[in-house]
């Protein structure tokens, strides 16, 4: 087929629209275009628009937020191994709905300890969103310790961001400061969404810097002895905490559709440091 008789049809459009219904992945779609001769660049594209104007069109007519797009990585060809920032990172596990994707080898034992050790000093309770006022709060759903580095405050920091970006597409400038966590035996974090509630006081004034979030990725600084799973009650799925692993998780909407309530599961034994990044929809300043 030439290049010149590719023309992007609404009988392309439907049949790319068929496809998403009958359950089919989008690498998949893809697959079966190219096949048939179609130029990547132009499948691509026609896949793109064609799914995000049936998904927004779908919000309208159902009353809900409009989707977002979303960090992620790049799965097609199905590979075990990513190289991000000359940095390989093992593909564990994928899931599609929700988008959750496990990941081995993020980052090095001697990263983790690195960051351990910045952080340490500077732990305070952590604190949420205020659900009833600006700011944040003590809340007695998450009982851990936690601070927050500046983007790219020190070296590894910054290598680490610029290793996320690399692996989920998404732009370094578009990242929160990077949230380090230490749970002692009992403390957990109770199920939750990481997008900003739309009917919360502050979160009007949070959405000025950057937008809403639409991914996070959890990386586990070391092995606890017993407990401390990130947890999807929704779907009934676990990922343990295993140090250099991490767990991502994108969301297009802030709404429970997206299946992403998370939770920290309580620590039975030793201690669970996590480092969180937060990715928004624009830059954040």
């Amino acid at each position: 087929m030439s290049s010149t008789a590719q023309a992007i049809t609404p009988a392309l459009r439907n049949w790319i629209v068929e496809q998403a219904q009958a359950g089919h992945k989008p690498e998949a779609v893809l697959a079966a275009m190219r096949s048939s001769g179609w130029e990547e660049s132009i499948a691509i594209r026609a896949l793109e628009e064609t799914l995000q104007t049936h998904l927004t069109e779908h919000a309208k007519a159902n009353n809900l937020p409009e989707p977002k797009l979303v960090p992620g990585p790049d799965l097609s060809g199905s590979k075990p191994v990513l190289l991000a920032d000359g940095h390989e990172v093992k593909v564990l596990t994928v899931l599609q709905h929700p988008r959750v994707i496990v990941f081995g080898g993020l980052l090095s034992d001697a990263e983790c300890e690195e960051i351990m050790a910045l952080a340490d000093k500077r732990l305070s309770r952590s604190e949420t969103v205020a659900t009833s006022s600006d700011g944040s709060e003590i809340n007695a759903a998450r009982t851990s310790e936690g601070m927050f580095f500046e983007r790219g405050e020190h070296p590894v920091i910054a290598r680490l961001e610029s290793r996320i970006a690399e692996l989920l597409d998404w732009p370094v400038q578009n990242g929160e400061g990077l949230q380090i966590l230490r749970y002692r035996p009992g403390a957990e974090y109770q199920p939750h969404y990481d997008y900003f509630e739309p009917e919360h006081v502050s979160t009007p004034a949070i959405l000025k810097r950057g937008g809403q979030r639409v991914g996070t990725i959890v990386m586990y600084l070391n092995t606890p002895e017993a407990g401390g799973a990130t947890t999807f009650p929704d779907i009934k799925f676990e990922v343990s905490p295993v140090r250099g692993n991490a767990v991502f998780f994108s969301y297009d909407r802030p709404h429970p559709m997206t299946l992403t309530l998370h939770g920290g599961a309580p620590v039975i034994a030793g201690q669970k440091w996590v480092a969180t990044k937060w990715l928004r929809e624009s830059k954040f300043e």
